[in-house]
């Protein structure tokens, strides 16, 4: 998972306005002062092959997606949806990617003003 890990931060640290830092034995990633995803480096958040990536309010068609993926699980943590995703074979970077990549483009959403 440690290379795995390091794989995917050295491809998302090139995206635009990404930031990455040290987060509990994570790596943290931000867009801007957003945070997206956690990427594991000493620590784990399920499982020891799992990350992390966050979706506040996923429409229903990604949530029927999420659900159908066996390799997702789902908490709920301050009102934001939180996913892990296990990885088991290299073949999974390429989904780790997509689904870090929707918490990306989830964290360049501004919010609604009421």
């Amino acid at each position: 998972m440690k290379a795995w890990s390091a794989a995917l931060a050295a491809e998302i640290a090139d995206w635009p306005n990404v930031n990455t830092r040290s987060f509990f034995g994570f790596t943290a990633l931000y867009r801007r002062d957003k945070l997206f995803g956690l990427l594991p480096r000493t620590r784990a958040m399920e499982t020891a092959n799992s990350l992390v990536f966050k979706l506040e309010a996923p429409a229903r068609q990604l949530l029927a997606r999420l659900r159908s993926d066996s390799r997702v699980g789902s908490a709920v943590m301050k009102k934001a949806r939180w996913f892990t995703f296990e990885m088991a074979t290299d073949a999974d970077l390429r989904d780790a990617l997509d689904w870090l990549g929707r918490g990306y483009d989830a964290a360049g959403k501004r919010k609604k003003l009421s």
